[in-house]
């Protein structure tokens, strides 16, 4: 075994017998945790000395064939799903023969593997007739592959595709009605026509993933794009090239769409991250989920006001259409009133001491004992010398001893035009 392993690599019965032999993992576990215990005899004689969990994880295994087909179908007749990335499998074949003695298998991910200019024959292909979800990211798979895929995988409903170089597409000769949910991305697509081509070949599509292709526009018209992705209602445009904003308006055409992501486009880098989501919120109504966030209705409204002073305070903009929308519905809103909500930092008061009165500049971050060297040299007494007593003069009430020397000023909420009386302390007089 360990030659042909050497000359043709590992086979997938060679992988599994080694990474669940007893040796490696010994502890049988009972039922409801994932792993089955096949105990009838189905023609191998090591069949019950392998724990095998449903979700099989075989990553970077450097498995390139598949082994034995009996074995295999005796050791994975309960495998659902089935991951084989980072391995060197390059021959459909050999996958074909994994993939056929794998009855209930509903996931297959073959993610990295060298499947570039690799043909796929018509009789491997129907090995792969029950796989829903197939994850074929960075394969380098021919784009004539994948239609011949979503043409005789009827139950097909996930496909992931990112990562494959793909600059253009091509239609297949009848749609496929079964296909969810598409990543496609971190490819090389620019141009709007070959998206055309997708919603044409996937008309079911409910998630489009796009990220990372530097699509430059959004070129068709409402009653296109309505018919284009009838049932679409997620898109993620992140990385794109999008730079107008006619462009984020035409997403609202699609007539079930409710969730976008579009961070890193172009248009949006002059922006404040506060701009950038309010601006969006208000140009998509229909969206309720952006960039992975909830709008909430009080969200919505604070964007759509937002959205139109935006615009009122840049008269030289042209503002988008929507603008004219939302003017109709809440009115040419004023700017908002600018009040700044910071603590007072200063006061100029009065201060009094015997017939003497002096404005003073005051800091009110300073506490009682600090005013109070700060007044010696104002009324000519020491700090240890003299009374303070603060005189509110929008108050009904009398003078406030200032008893306490470690009191803040600020919490007195001395207000400029207030006094400070100084009264020496061998002057008893009375304050009035």
């Amino acid at each position: 075994m360990d030659s042909l392993s050497d000359t043709h690599g590992r086979s997938f019965v060679e992988v599994i017998v080694e990474k669940y032999s007893p040796e490696n993992f010994p502890y049988r576990r009972g039922p409801g945790v994932g792993v089955v215990i096949i105990t009838t005899p189905q023609g191998s004689p090591m069949k019950d000395r392998l724990n095998l969990p449903r979700v099989l994880v075989l990553e970077g295994s450097g498995i390139s064939r598949a082994g034995d087909q009996t074995e295999i179908a005796a050791f994975c007749a309960h495998v659902m799903e089935l991951d084989l990335s980072h391995n060197n499998l390059q021959d459909w074949h050999e996958i074909s023969k994994i993939v056929s003695n794998i009855p209930n298998l509903d996931f297959l991910n073959l993610s990295s593997n060298p499947l570039a200019a690799v043909p796929l024959e018509a009789p491997c292909v129907e090995a792969f007739a029950g796989v829903r979800r197939l994850v074929l990211n960075n394969t380098k798979v021919s784009w004539d592959t994948v239609l011949q895929l979503t043409q005789e995988l009827p139950d097909l409903e996930e496909l992931f595709l990112s990562l494959n170089g793909y600059s253009g597409v091509h239609a297949s000769r009848e749609p496929c009605l079964s296909l969810r949910l598409l990543h496609i991305s971190d490819n090389s697509l620019q141009d709007w026509a070959e998206v055309r081509k997708i919603g044409s070949m996937f008309p079911s599509l409910e998630t489009l993933v796009m990220a990372n292709n530097n699509l430059a526009s959004i070129q068709d018209n409402k009653d296109i794009l309505q018919r284009l992705f009838p049932n679409l209602r997620s898109m993620n445009l992140h990385n794109s090239g999008l730079n107008r904003w006619e462009d984020i308006d035409k997403l609202n055409f699609f007539p079930k769409l409710e969730e976008v992501r579009l961070q890193g486009i172009p248009l949006l880098q002059t922006y404040t991250n506060t701009e950038r989501r309010s601006l969006m919120i208000a140009q998509l109504p229909a969206i309720a989920r952006l960039n992975g966030s909830v709008v909430t209705d009080s969200e919505r409204e604070d964007a759509e006001r937002f959205f139109i002073r935006y615009y009122v305070d840049r008269p030289e903009e042209e503002p988008p259409c929507r603008y004219h929308c939302l003017v109709t519905k809440y009115g040419k809103l004023e700017p908002l009133a600018e009040v700044d909500l910071r603590p007072r930092c200063r006061a100029q008061v009065e201060v009094h001491c015997d017939d003497k009165v002096e404005q003073v500049n005051i800091r009110l971050d300073q506490n009682v004992a600090e005013l109070k060297k700060r007044l010696a040299t104002v009324v000519q007494l020491t700090a240890n010398s003299m009374r303070l007593y603060y005189i509110d003069k929008s108050s009904v009430f009398g003078p406030e001893e200032m008893k306490y020397n470690t009191r803040g000023l600020h919490s007195y909420s001395i207000q400029d035009g207030d006094e400070i009386l100084v009264v020496p302390k061998n002057n008893n007089a009375l304050l009035r």
